[in-house]
């Protein structure tokens, strides 16, 4: 598959900003290196290649497919998508001061280009800066009425001028009033970079209940069908679970770990949970078939019923659906895709030899 930039003009834009390391073209285009195999973004530090001997393309999964990996220098797939640190710190300012609400004006005080913050959020998020405000704010508010404080100290405590308007906003996010909202669950949503894209993290109290790659496909029914079993709703927030998984993770990815400890919360049905929990115990470095997941349940005519399963999964790599592949050898569907896939492989492999 090469679906690589043919326009000269351009290409030769491409290769002029690979020389001059030009941070303005972050995101905008990844360099394959023909002689190293490898791929790269523009401000690479690594020894910059030959003309010839590059092929430019206009995401990372791209040139995963013809056959690059991530570039060890540069980490292309984390620091694409890493927050710039003018995001950083307005999200510290969040997370510092939940209950008060960060205006533009407060921004610029602070440095910060309030149009540069929202336009990374919108395109990384999915929302408005305000909007990831307003959810942090309601969810500190949730933690404060369950914990028996009235919905009116509260309001007024969480920055809301009158409590018409905390109510409102805090209906339209938890989908019930403060008074009406005892039974209410709440499922935090935080973000992270990985050596193969940003990812979604969701948790409750009890634990982890998604993993996914932020560019899944079928991240939205995921999200729906979340909410509906926990009766919760989805915020913006971090809490133990979600910060354990990510010291885990970064273990994970430089070959420090290879089981994860982290509590995990994954409604469905038992059928799907005893799949599950027979993708858990496949070592690490090793792979499974669908056929021998059906057989350790006792049931070999069970395998288009296991393969469904294996796809409702929604932790990836926690529970490692990436280890299943077709009794022949080929590599079978995977929500995240199969570049990733083959690289979640070849990298547990490696590690093992």
């Amino acid at each position: 598959m090469k679906v690589t930039i043919k326009n000269r003009i351009k290409f030769n834009e491409y290769y002029q900003a690979l020389l001059d390391r030009n941070p303005q073209y972050i995101g905008v285009f990844f360099v394959g290196v023909k002689t190293t195999s490898v791929f790269c973004i523009a401000t690479c530090r690594a020894r910059k290649p030959k003309k010839e001997n590059v092929e430019f393309y206009s995401s990372f999964k791209e040139a995963m497919v013809n056959g690059f990996r991530p570039c060890k220098v540069c980490k292309p797939t984390e620091n694409t998508n890493q927050a710039p640190s003018n995001v950083v710190l307005a999200i510290e300012m969040v997370k510092k001061n939940p209950k008060e609400k960060i205006s533009d004006e407060i921004l610029r005080r602070n440095g910060l280009n309030p149009y540069a913050i929202r336009r990374w959020f919108k395109k990384n998020y999915g929302m408005t800066f305000q909007a990831y405000q307003r959810m942090y704010r309601v969810n500190n508010a949730f933690k404060e009425l369950k914990d028996g404080n009235s919905p009116t100290s509260t309001a007024f405590d969480s920055g809301y001028e009158s409590l018409s308007g905390f109510g409102y906003t805090y209906k339209k996010l938890m989908g019930k009033s403060p008074i009406n909202s005892n039974d209410r669950k709440v499922i935090l949503i935080n973000r992270l970079t990985s050596p193969l894209g940003p990812m979604f993290i969701c948790a409750t109290e009890k634990g982890i209940c998604l993993l996914e790659f932020t560019d899944r496909k079928m991240l939205e029914t995921e999200f729906r069908d979340l909410q509906k079993r926990l009766n919760a709703v989805i915020l913006s927030g971090e809490n133990g679970h979600i910060k354990q998984l990510k010291k885990e993770l970064e273990e994970y990815f430089q070959g420090k770990r290879k089981d994860f400890d982290v509590s995990l919360d994954t409604p469905g049905t038992s059928f799907q949970k005893e799949v599950w929990e027979i993708l858990r115990e496949i070592p690490f470095g090793q792979t499974s078939t669908y056929q021998k997941q059906a057989i350790e349940l006792q049931n070999e005519n069970a395998v288009r019923a296991v393969a469904r399963a294996n796809g409702m999964n929604r932790v990836s790599i926690v529970i490692p659906c990436h280890r299943v592949i077709g009794k022949d050898g080929t590599l079978t569907g995977y929500g995240g895709g199969l570049p990733r896939k083959k690289w979640l492989l070849d990298f547990e492999k490696n590690l093992i030899r």
